[in-house]
């Protein structure tokens, strides 16, 4: 009999042990986060001009977001060795573990030449200071239609990018990036 409560006893410690393992390996994802980290893009090009860059924090991603002038309809947006200046290839220093270059296919001046989108400081765009993933926004120029960010990001986590209508005749490029995995 006692033989017979021990195997019994053995056996439920053992289901018990598979099952809260079972239930690890099955967890939600944070903050039902499915996103990863590879390169997200979409390349038609267009006339739309960048009017302004800003960022924001919340609960489970930081976001960054670029305001156009007009449809923007492309972007590229990745993980990368380094982000580099347009038109010049030098590198654009950023704080951080990781560099996530988004390009926005819409033009920082107009059809005029004058500048739409001048931080007062390149390497600065933006504080991002106390942000939980994000450790610097940099602009990294406009060239040939294209105007690039670099942002230096804690640690290469997941993140998402998106267009939104609006406001007005605008629209604007949206990356979230996730605080974790």
């Amino acid at each position: 009999m006692k033989r017979s409560v021990a195997l019994i006893l053995s056996a439920l410690m053992g289901a018990v042990f598979l099952t809260s393992g079972t239930t690890a390996a099955t967890a939600a994802p944070y903050c039902g986060i499915t996103w990863g980290s590879l390169p997200d893009s979409q390349s038609t090009m267009s006339a739309a001009t960048v009017t302004n860059a800003r960022s924001g924090e919340h609960a489970c991603f930081d976001r960054f977001v670029i305001d156009v002038n007009g449809d923007i309809q492309g972007f590229d947006v990745r993980y990368v060795p380094e982000v580099v200046q347009d038109g010049s290839g030098i590198p654009v220093p950023l704080r951080g573990a990781a560099d996530l270059r988004v390009i926005a296919l819409a033009h920082s001046y107009d059809a005029n030449g004058v500048v739409t989108y001048d931080p007062d400081n390149d390497s600065e765009a933006l504080n991002v200071s106390g942000y939980q993933t994000f450790r610097q926004v940099s602009f990294a120029g406009g060239f040939e239609g294209q105007s690039t960010f670099g942002l230096g990001v804690r640690a290469r986590l997941p993140f998402r990018s998106f267009i939104l209508d609006g406001p007005g005749d605008g629209s604007r490029l949206v990356v979230d990036v996730a605080h974790r995995w």
